[in-house]
C-alpha cells in the first residue's frame, strides 16, 4: 500500500478499501495544476482536475477531467439534462465538498452528487488525485478510481 508520511481521511479510506496507491508529497503547498504536476514529477494529463458545478435548482455535480483539459459546463449540463450549469463560488466549495479549493477529489464528498468523468481520464493507466491536502497527491490506478467513484462517463472537455 503506502508509507504514511501524511494521513488524511482519503488515505485512510484507500487503505480500508485495500486500494494500491502512492502518496506523492509536495515540497510546498501546490498553487496550480502545473505546480502540482511538477512537484509530483508527473504530466498534467495524469492529474484528475475536479470542478464543482451547480444548476439553477441547486443540483451540484463534480466534473472531472485530465489536468491539462478544461471542463465545458454546457457539456455537463447536457449530460445531466439540466437547464444551466455554472461553477460554484469558491467560498462555498469546502462547505459543499468537504475539501478546500485546490484539494477537491471525487471521493468522500460531503454531499452526495453526480460525479462525471471525461473518458480521457482512462487514457492514463495511473492517475493522481488530491489527497485532501495541498501538500500531497495520491497516485492510483484509473480503473480503481472508477470502481470507487462509479462516475457518469460523458465527453465534458472543452
Amino acid at each position: 500500500m503506502t508509507n504514511k508520511p501524511l494521513a488524511t481521511k482519503l488515505t485512510a479510506y484507500l487503505e480500508l478499501q485495500q486500494v494500491d496507491h502512492r502518496l506523492l508529497m509536495h515540497r510546498t503547498p501546490a498553487i496550480s495544476i502545473e505546480d502540482a504536476a511538477t512537484q509530483r514529477g508527473i504530466r498534467q494529463s495524469q492529474m484528475v482536475k475536479a470542478i464543482l458545478l451547480r444548476d439553477m435548482g441547486d443540483l451540484y455535480a463534480l466534473a472531472c477531467v485530465p489536468g491539462d483539459q478544461s471542463v465545458d459546463p454546457k457539456k455537463v449540463r447536457a449530460a445531466l439534462a439540466c437547464r444551466r450549469m455554472t461553477c460554484v463560488d469558491l467560498a462555498a466549495v469546502e462547505s459543499i465538498t468537504g475539501y478546500q479549493v485546490g484539494t477537491v477529489t471525487p471521493l468522500l464528498l460531503k454531499q452526495p452528487m453526480p460525479v462525471l468523468f471525461d473518458p480521457q481520464i482512462l487514457h492514463e493507466a495511473e492517475i493522481t488525485i488530491s489527497s485532501g491536502s495541498p501538500l500531497a497527491g495520491i497516485a492510483l490506478s484509473s480503473k480503481d478510481l472508477v470502481t470507487l467513484c462509479q462516475p457518469i462517463f460523458a465527453s465534458i472537455c472543452r
